[in-house]
């Protein structure tokens, strides 16, 4: 499976991609805002990439994370993330040296409308840190709206209890 964007080239994230995925998976400045992230060792992503490669296989999907390629090199990711209760949620990361120029808002846009045109979903949700303007404007300009902003997030290594914002879309 691959989708095609004017500039990007998204498929399926698997095991092969485990060196570029650490190298922005790992750095603090592209982790900064991911609960999860940044990842200390490299086994720690070969995990990650590991369960991704078995949801691609997987009968009952409920993940999908696809690398983000630009001219074939592999410079981000972005996922769906399927909910029990109908819904999903989008995320996406882009390495930090190809910020600033519309790549996350390409491939998210992409990722939304698989969520919504393919997968047939009715209400995609993406959240974020209440800092990360740069996340915020990209759920603007693919088409969500602020929808809750009661929500609070930890990180794996920091802070705790952090404001979360939440925008969505609904079809």
């Amino acid at each position: 499976m691959e989708i095609k964007t004017e500039r990007l080239t998204l498929r399926p994230l698997d095991k092969s991609d485990l060196n570029t995925t650490h190298e922005y998976a790992s750095c603090p400045e592209n982790g900064m805002f991911i609960e999860f992230l940044p990842n200390k060792t490299l086994e720690d992503t070969a995990d990650f990439l590991q369960w991704v490669s078995s949801q691609w296989q997987s009968e009952g999907q409920k993940a999908y994370e696809f690398a983000v390629l630009l001219d074939g090199k592999h410079i981000g990711a972005a996922s769906i993330n399927l909910a029990q209760d109908g819904t999903a949620s989008v995320g996406w990361i882009i390495h930090k040296d190809y910020w600033g120029k519309g790549y996350a808002t390409e491939a998210a846009k992409e990722v939304l409308n698989f969520a919504l045109e393919t997968l047939g979903i009715k209400k995609v949700i993406a959240t974020c840190d209440y800092r990360n303007i740069a996340s915020i404007k990209v759920m603007e300009k693919i088409g969500m709206k602020f929808d809750n902003g009661d929500m609070l997030r930890s990180y794996k290594d920091g802070e705790k209890d952090v404001q979360e914002l939440m925008y969505s879309i609904q079809i």
